[in-house]
């Protein structure tokens, strides 16, 4: 497998320098191996570090990005480890989310709180679970398990979301 391989030196201050750089670092999905940077090659993610160094050379620092392959099986193996539980890791606070809201919708129901209000704010709910999903899954070069749950969850948030605007659509429909 073909990898790149970044990494980067930035004065000590600003501190929201480094903070700016490790999230966009997140964002690409690389995971930090023995002080390294290391991300799945694609031409988009090379334009994306290639941004960076320059939002790192605004900041008075050096950025330093190569491709290549990993010569040692073991270290692949071990970057490969890294990179699914990173996206389990994010995979795994989805599908906490989902359950967030699995027990919001079914206290809203509870309570009886069938007001478009609630319909409008749980469909925003929705639609930001469903980017963060999204977001991961882009990022996602390996396809470790937990993605397929979460998947799983989107989907449940998905129809319960629906029931409960029918629910709320025939409770004011009767009401007139």
């Amino acid at each position: 497998m073909k990898w790149l391989f970044f990494s980067y030196s930035l004065p000590t201050n600003p501190s929201k320098a480094r903070v700016f750089v490790w999230r966009q670092l997140k964002k690409l999905g690389a995971v930090n191996y023995q002080s390294v940077w290391v991300a799945p090659y694609s031409l988009e993610r090379i334009n994306e570090f290639k941004k960076l160094i320059e939002s790192i050379e605004g900041y008075k620092g050096m950025g330093l990005l190569i491709a290549g392959k990993i010569l040692n099986k073991e270290q692949e193996e071990n970057i490969n480890q890294a990179f699914i539980d990173s996206r389990n890791e994010e995979y795994r606070e989805i599908i906490d989310k989902c359950e967030a809201y699995f027990k919001e919708i079914e206290y809203e129901i509870q309570r009886q709180n069938f007001i478009f209000a609630e319909v409008e704010e749980n469909e925003e709910e929705l639609e930001k679970l469903k980017q963060w999903f999204k977001k991961v899954e882009k990022r996602d070069a390996m396809k470790p398990s937990l993605r397929k749950t979460a998947f799983e969850k989107i989907k449940m948030c998905e129809k319960m979301f629906d029931d409960f605007a029918k629910m709320v659509y025939e409770r004011c429909r009767q009401q007139g």
